[in-house]
Order: C-alpha cells, then sequence, then structure tokens
C-alpha cells in the first residue's frame, strides 16, 4: 500500500535549504492548493492534492528555487481548481502566475498520435512555451509523477502517455541534465511500451542479483581500502545498470553476457585533483580494459555532465564500470541545469559559467524553434542541434565552445557573436589556415579573422552546420533583399503606370489601396512594390486589380491563368508551370505532397494563390469548380518531401537496415516512426526524392530486403 505523503514531508526536506520565512510562503501554496482541490481525487483514489504534493517532493530532490516549488503546488489550479489567473496573482504574484499558465497551457496538450511529426510539434510548443526553464522543470516533475500512477488508466492511454514522454520530455530531460529524472522515466515508459521485454530483463537481473550485489560489495570496499590508504577523502554509490540501459545494449544486438557495464560504482572525492589520483590507484591494482577510460572532466558532455570514466577487470574477473567525480560535479549529473540554483548563490564561477552557457544555448533553440514553420526543417534543427553529437572546442583565451559534430568556422564565428559571423573572412585552426567550410573537431583551438566591411556570403548556407548560423545569415539576406525588391518593384510600377498613361493618384486612391490591402492581405504601399520586386505579382496584374471594380484577386487570378494554354517551360523558375506566368504564388499541398511525376491538379485559394494537389487528392474532388491544370516545369530538378510506409515481419528492429537501403539509394530519410503489432511492424518515413522515378525505385528496392511484406506510398 503507498502512503500518502504529508505536507510535514516536504517541509522537512526543504529546511536545509530555505529559512522560516520561505517555508511558511511554501505551505501558503500547499494550504491554497488544497483548498482549490478539496473533494477532489485522481483515479487513484487518492485526494487530488497528492499529486502536485508529489511534483514538490521531486522538485525538491533538485534543488530548485522557492518559486519553482511554490508553482508546483499550486500548478493545477487553473485547470482542475476553478481559479483563475487574476486571484492567483492577487494571492502569489506574477512570476508564479506566470509560471501555472504556461504550465496549465502545456498540460492541456496532447500527443494527436504517434508519428514523429506529432512528437516534434509538441516539444516544438513545450519549448515555445517555457521560456522560463523552471516551466519545464515542473513539467517533468508533473509528468514523472504521473508516470509513476499510471497504472490506474486504461492501456491504450498508457501507451500513448508512455509514447509522448519517450519522444518529447526525455529528450529534453536529457538536453537539461536531469538524469534523475531522464532515468527513472525510461525504465516507466520501457515498462508500459515494451512490458514483454522489460519483465524478461528484469527476471534475468532478478535470477543473478543477490550474486551481483554481493560482487559489487566486495568491489566496494577492495577500492575503499585503496583509497583509504592514499589519504583520500571519499564516498562510493554503487548500482546495478537500469533497466532501459539494458534494453539499449540489447537492442543494438548485444546478448546478455555481452554487456560489460551492469556493474557501476560511483566514487566521488573532494577535489578535481583527487579524481585523476583516484583513478590512478584504482588502474594500479585492477587491469583497465582498453580504449575505455574517458576524461569528461577536462571535456563535458553537451548537458554538462562530468566524470572520470573506466571500465576494469575487478572480483571474480567481473567487468564493473567505475566513474569518479566531486560532489559538484554528482550534484550536475543528477540534476544538470536545475542545479544552477543550487549553485548560484556560492560563487562557484566554473558551474555558473557552464550553466549560463547551456542555459543560452537553450534560449537559442527557443527563438529557432518560434522562427521555424516547416516541420522537416524544424526537425533537422531539433536533431542537429538540440539531440545530435556535439563537439567542444576553444576560443585563443580557452573558452570551451559547444556546436554540434560538422560545424565549421562559420558557425563558431556566429555562436561567438553575430557582428563576428557577418564580418568574418578567414579562420586559423590550430595555428594553421583553413578554409571556411573546414569541419571543427574536438579540442580545435580557433581564431576567427575579421573586417569590419565585410559581408557574409550566400554560398556558406551550402556547408553551416547550425540553425542559428544559417537563420543569421538568411536573416541578413532577408533584409538586403527586401531594400531592393522595394525599390526595383517602385520602378517597376512607376515605368508600367508610365506606359498605360496613368495617375499614380488615380489608380492608387485611397479607396482603391483599401480594397487592394485586403484583396491581398498586405498593410501597406512597401509591400505592394516587394510583391512586385520580387515577382510575385507583375505591375500590371497590380494595376488591372484597381481598375475593375467588380473583379476580385481570385476572380483574376482565374482569368489569368485559364486563357492561357499550358505548356511545360523549360526556362521557368518555379516547380509548377501555370500558362505563361511566372509571377503567381503557387505552393505544393501539404495533404497529398505531390513529387514531379505526379498527375495534378491546381486550386485557386482566396487571395493565397494556387495550391497543387495530386489530381485524385480528396480534398479537392468536390471543388472541380476552382480547378484549373497546371503541369510540372521541365528545368526544375528540386527535391520534394513524400510520406511512405514500410510493413516488415516483427521478429526484430529493421530500423538500421531501411536506414542503410536509403543511404545505398540516395534517399534522405527526415523522420522515421515505428508502430508494433502482434503480427508485424509498420514503420512511416518522410523522405525527400526528386521526382516519381526515384521514388519508385527506391519502393521495389525495399522488396530487396526478406523482412519486408509490404512497401508504398501513403
Amino acid at each position: 500500500m503507498t502512503i500518502e505523503p504529508k505536507l510535514e514531508d516536504l517541509l522537512e526536506k526543504l529546511k536545509q535549504n530555505f529559512d522560516e520565512s520561505d517555508l511558511k510562503d511554501i505551505e501558503k501554496a500547499y494550504q491554497f492548493a488544497e483548498e482549490k482541490h478539496k473533494g477532489k481525487v485522481r483515479l487513484t483514489h487518492e485526494p487530488y492534492i497528492t499529486h502536485p504534493l508529489n511534483v514538490a517532493l521531486i522538485l525538491s530532490d533538485l534543488n530548485v528555487d522557492k518559486i519553482t516549488i511554490m508553482a508546483s503546488l499550486v500548478h493545477e489550479v487553473i485547470n482542475n481548481g476553478d481559479t483563475t489567473e487574476e486571484e492567483l496573482e492577487s494571492t502569489f504574484g506574477s512570476e508564479i502566475t506566470k509560471l501555472v499558465k504556461s504550465i496549465s497551457t502545456i498540460n492541456k496538450l496532447e500527443l494527436p498520435d504517434d508519428k514523429e511529426s506529432s512528437a516534434l510539434y509538441l516539444r516544438k510548443v513545450l519549448v515555445g512555451l517555457a521560456e522560463d526553464v523552471r516551466v519545464l522543470f515542473i513539467k517533468l516533475a508533473d509528468r514523472l509523477h504521473n508516470m509513476r500512477t499510471i497504472w490506474a488508466v486504461n492501456p491504450e492511454k498508457q501507451k500513448r502517455k508512455a509514447n509522448e514522454t519517450m519522444n518529447v520530455l526525455i529528450p529534453i530531460a536529457h538536453r537539461l541534465g536531469i538524469y534523475s529524472i531522464k532515468s527513472e522515466l525510461e525504465d516507466l515508459c520501457l515498462r508500459y511500451l515494451k512490458p514483454d521485454v522489460y519483465e524478461d530483463i528484469l527476471k534475468q537481473l532478478d535470477a543473478s542479483i543477490e550474486e551481483l550485489e554481493q560482487v559489487l560489495e566486495e568491489m566496494q570496499d577492495s577500492i575503499s581500502d585503496i583509497l583509504m590508504e592514499a589519504g583520500i577523502k571519499f564516498h562510493i554509490k554503487s548500482r546495478v545498470k537500469s533497466v532501459y540501459s539494458i534494453y539499449k545494449k540489447l537492442s543494438k544486438g548485444k546478448k546478455w553476457n555481452e554487456i560489460y557495464d551492469i556493474l557501476a560504482l560511483r566514487v566521488i572525492v573532494e577535489k578535481e585533483s583527487d579524481c585523476y589520483l583516484a583513478i590512478g590507484l584504482i588502474h594500479s591494482k585492477f587491469r583497465p580494459l582498453a580504449k575505455r577510460f574517458k576524461d569528461y572532466i577536462a571535456m563535458p558532455k553537451e548537458n554538462m555532465y562530468q566524470s572520470l570514466h573506466t571500465g576494469v577487470f575487478g572480483i571474480d574477473g567481473q567487468i564493473f564500470e567505475i566513474q569518479v567525480r566531486t560532489h559538484e560535479m554528482d550534484e550536475i549529473a543528477e540534476k544538470g541545469i536545475a542545479s544552477h540554483w543550487s549553485y548560484k548563490e556560492k560563487g562557484t564561477k566554473k558551474i555558473q559559467s557552464m550553466m549560463e552557457q547551456k542555459l543560452e544555448i537553450f534560449r537559442n533553440m527557443i527563438e529557432t524553434y518560434k522562427e521555424s514553420e516547416n516541420v522537416e526543417d524544424f526537425a533537422t534543427s531539433m536533431n542537429t542541434d538540440f539531440l545530435g553529437e556535439s563537439i567542444y572546442v576553444f576560443t585563443p583565451k580557452g573558452d570551451v565552445i559547444e556546436l554540434p559534430k560538422g560545424a565549421t568556422p562559420i558557425d563558431f564565428a556566429y555562436r561567438i557573436h553575430s557582428r563576428v559571423g557577418d564580418t568574418t573572412v578567414g579562420a586559423i585552426v590550430n595555428d594553421e589556415i583553413v578554409p571556411l567550410s573546414y569541419e571543427l573537431q574536438d579540442n580545435d583551438v580557433i581564431k576567427i579573422n575579421t573586417n569590419k566591411n565585410s559581408t557574409p556570403s550566400k554560398e556558406w548556407l551550402d556547408f553551416v552546420k547550425t540553425s542559428g548560423a544559417k537563420n543569421k545569415i538568411k536573416s541578413y539576406f532577408s533584409k538586403q533583399d527586401r531594400t531592393d525588391y522595394i525599390e526595383n518593384g517602385k520602378n517597376i510600377l512607376e515605368r508600367e503606370l508610365r506606359k498605360q498613361k496613368l495617375a499614380f493618384n488615380e489608380v492608387f486612391s485611397e479607396e482603391k489601396l483599401e480594397k487592394l490591402y485586403k484583396d491581398l492581405k498586405i498593410n501597406d504601399m512597401e509591400e505592394i512594390y516587394l510583391a512586385i520586386g520580387s515577382f510575385r505579382y507583375t505591375a500590371g496584374y497590380i494595376i488591372k486589380l484597381t481598375t475593375e471594380e467588380k473583379q476580385n484577386v481570385t476572380d483574376a487570378l482565374i482569368e489569368k491563368v485559364t486563357k492561357n494554354k499550358i505548356e511545360p517551360k523549360h526556362n521557368n523558375k518555379n516547380d509548377i508551370v501555370v500558362g505563361e506566368y511566372n509571377d503567381i504564388l503557387v505552393t505544393l499541398a501539404k495533404c497529398c505532397k505531390p513529387v514531379k511525376g505526379d498527375n495534378i491538379m491546381g486550386y485557386i485559394t482566396k487571395g493565397e494563390g494556387i495550391s497543387v494537389h495530386k489530381a485524385d487528392c480528396p480534398n479537392i474532388l468536390e471543388k472541380r469548380e476552382r480547378l484549373i491544370d497546371v503541369v510540372w516545369s521541365e528545368n526544375n530538378e528540386n527535391d520534394y518531401y513524400t510520406d511512405i510506409y514500410i510493413e516488415t515481419l516483427n521478429d526484430k528492429n529493421y530500423v538500421s537496415d531501411i536506414i542503410n537501403k536509403a543511404s545505398v539509394k540516395n534517399i534522405s530519410v527526415v523522420s522515421l516512426t515505428t508502430n508494433e503489432t502482434n503480427e508485424n511492424t509498420l514503420y512511416t518515413l518522410t523522405i525527400k526524392v526528386k521526382n516519381t522515378t526515384e521514388l519508385n525505385d527506391f519502393l521495389n528496392s525495399l522488396y530487396s530486403l526478406a523482412f519486408v511484406k509490404k512497401a508504398g506510398k501513403k
């Protein structure tokens, strides 16, 4: 039977970090929440107040600040307590209200399906809302307690929540470095997503747990003797590897007896120098495994993790993973960015510096997500900047900069400052001149040469890696191009007016401009110049809209494209040809994702140009009056996104085989999701192809894989 926690349990845990005044504020938040949730019961049959109390207890282990604890206690009062934002603000102030408002919005969101694009969308919303990173601390603790009690809901919801947690929240916990929450969430997700696998690993662990624990105890005693003899102050923790960690090893093809680091010891010492001394002493008695020593103190991981790792042959020939770190490093390893609040008052500059760099990367990612409207672009930037493998390089002064693997000197320059990136003219890496496209390596020392009169080059977009650098380069040229387009559009329009012998004030009277702005969905004359200068519309077309009073934009567009016979143009600058015009806005429909070679039709939207669909797309079948003929341009060889499915046998994970086959065929896989049943596994992929020939060739090649039962375009 689960023992319900009490307020006294929370206050007792918080005593060491908070004074009496703080504890009274926290008690006030609890009492407010208790009153608002009075009479409400969770599906576990516990009083509702036990949930926010458990969330606060989880957060108390992270040493977060008072505001976070108070916000966690009242985090459900808006959604499940009939409390208004105004009441909350008058009681607790704007800071707590802002946190609760954000978490309330997040908690209303659910993953609509198990597609990766949906997970990415939700992750984007989560991060976009959580401009104060403490919102994510509360959300992670909230989800951890819900996952601990998810046995109370139906199996379908268990799987949905576990899938959402795995796709959305665990990657965020990893990036924030909160290992204590990440590790438990991983085990809980595995338990509900793959119960058979989870139980099988537990059985294998239980069968040998007494023997493993005895060997761990003997090894711990042996290492303790070595360190005490050397006069090193220390503390040792021992553990058997988590179920999920073992599952990951097994899923990569390893057999049970090939998992060498099931047994692990963590040695915590006083000083950084003691870490290296302790490792040396351990290696002097126990033979280390080749290539298993890792120095994450000198080169921290991307989530601030610092420790020395080694693998040794220990008691009874068993292989042990040993980690050695200081108390501060252990705090950061368990709590990640959350430990920032533990140390910010202690003047530990090294830790503060690391925390600020991590928070800055996090803030940069938030800005990137806000600007990204394309799912595929977002997926790419997420996997590159946020979840991908990192390298660590140095400025000439010795400051450490984290970048994604494959980053270039231009990425480094923009990470330092936008102005440095914009004015970069050269790079020196490890005292040698390198091209700006050079791929940086771990431990490189980079010096950027700048010239205040220099500007970015569009060619940089071909090789920069980080979304931050790409966005800043694009932003520079967007501003530059906008100015040029506006000036060009103004000149074109004036020439056309002179050619038609029309007066500007007559054509663009206040009344006509108001109608034009409304029809084109723009705000001012500058945007008209921009549209003409960027060749979205011709000057003649704009003038015609103002001179034909009864004709709206859609009617003009229909008339414009239906008067002309559709012929493929070899010099067309667009993917799609609509009559003899290049200036009509054309977009590919996201519902059916047409690929060059598909039979297509154009659908005339209201003021948004032409949306191109596959001819058999159900979304346009009953809208014949707005359909027009369009054809693919023969000139362009662009890439197109499309979705395919692959149905396979359900005897193992075939992701790597599918990715390898795509690589052989030079097909880019943008995203991949898996859905398992008792009989088969269905993989859904978003890929990039040039045409239907390339697509069909890839689909046909999949049948050469023995495990593929069926494959096709969605």
